[in-house]
């Protein structure tokens, strides 16, 4: 997943300052039973403290889901990542060993199976944050080749191997790491990769930004080279979804004059990727899932509607928003992530809420049904 985002400003946008909520959420709450399809279930959190924001979720199973995020985004010096996990009936924080610095920040975070995980972000130190995790608790991994400035963004895994994505010296940098190596990639152009998924151990995609247009490159064989996409000035992607050989989505947005920006999705079909047309509003695009079946649900947060929880489903054809309900004061809902998550019918979206105060509550928003409805 995608965050490029500093640590201080984790959770405001580029489009200016998040309006307000005096929403609550139940904290460790059970998730209410699965409602009929296409509605929204209540909103939880997970229990972060003051000031905090989830940045990406994976699921494994309907009892096995993992967020990581970060708590006091305000404070530089009492800020530190976080991991937490929802065993089936209760979210919980889990720590990590070998870290005598900590963590500042946690990106993205992916699961090889339930007891290979991934996480990514920074460190206190101000190097690269690398954590592993075996389902019980994560250990942080220390490359030497890591440096102070290199920056982290999105990480994707499968068995037995895992690829970060992020950037050194203004120029796209790869980390691929097996259980008995480390790799480190430098590509020859400017850009910053932001997010990335695996089809196999040799191949996958990234997906970034690159002289103000968006970038994609494909790993085949286990080489990553650039790939042709429609030419789209002021375009960035942040995430990207992998739905099978023939089907994948990447989502970002287009810088417009002025400070503007609208959504952007580029659909792949197996021969090559071409632009989704999207709803018309001020909305911004962080996280994509799908679930395997070709149908993708893109999460974001609407401005023009922010106090209502947003995801823009697509089924290769049409795009369809839907909206959660709107609170009861004004707020900002954003989602900066999303998981389906099989056997269930549901995607699992997380973020935070922005309260009149200016205090960030992180939020987990499951939209679906049973696995069997047609939504």
């Amino acid at each position: 997943m995608t965050r490029r985002l500093p640590r201080r400003a984790l959770v405001v946008c580029a489009g200016g300052l998040l309006l307000l909520s005096s929403h609550t959420f139940p904290v460790h709450a059970d998730p209410v039973s699965p409602p009929e399809a296409g509605a929204w279930q209540a909103p939880v959190s997970a229990g972060l403290s003051s000031d905090g924001s989830l940045s990406d979720v994976v699921g494994v199973s309907a009892t096995s889901v993992w967020a990581v995020g970060q708590q006091s985004v305000w404070d530089v010096s009492r800020s530190r990542g976080a991991i937490t996990h929802w065993d089936g009936s209760s979210w919980n924080e889990v720590g990590i060993r070998n870290d005598p610095t900590g963590a500042g920040l946690l990106r993205s975070v992916a699961a090889a199976s339930a007891t290979e995980l991934w996480a990514v972000g920074e460190g206190h130190d101000d190097l690269p944050y690398l954590a592993r995790g075996d389902g019980s608790a994560f250990v942080r991994v220390t490359l030497d080749r890591l440096h102070a400035g290199d920056w982290l963004g999105g990480v994707a895994a499968v068995p037995g191997r895992m690829v970060a994505v992020g950037r050194r010296d203004k120029v796209p940098l790869i980390v691929t790491g097996t259980a008995s190596k480390w790799r480190l990639t430098r590509l020859p152009d400017h850009g910053t990769l932001s997010g990335v998924a695996l089809s196999g151990r040799n191949d996958g995609w990234a997906v970034g930004d690159a002289d103000g247009r968006p970038l994609v490159m494909r790993q085949s064989g286990g080489r990553w080279k650039p790939f042709a996409i429609p030419d789209i000035p002021g375009g960035y992607l942040r995430d990207i979804h992998l739905d099978g050989p023939k089907r994948a989505l990447a989502v970002g947005g287009v810088r417009r004059g002025a400070g503007g920006t609208v959504p952007l999705a580029l659909s792949w079909n197996g021969r090559k990727w071409s632009r989704v047309s999207l709803p018309e509003g001020d909305v911004r695009l962080y996280g994509v899932t799908g679930d395997r079946k070709g149908r993708f649900w893109m999460s974001g947060t609407d401005l023009e509607r922010p106090g209502a929880a947003l995801l823009l489903r697509y089924d290769g054809h049409r795009v369809k928003t839907l909206r959660g309900p709107e609170g009861a004061a004004p707020r900002t809902v954003r989602l900066q992530s999303a998981s389906y998550l099989p056997g269930t019918g549901t995607v699992w979206t997380v973020g935070h809420v922005v309260d009149a105060s200016g205090t960030y509550t992180d939020v987990i928003e499951r939209f679906g049904g049973p696995e069997r409805a047609k939504s």
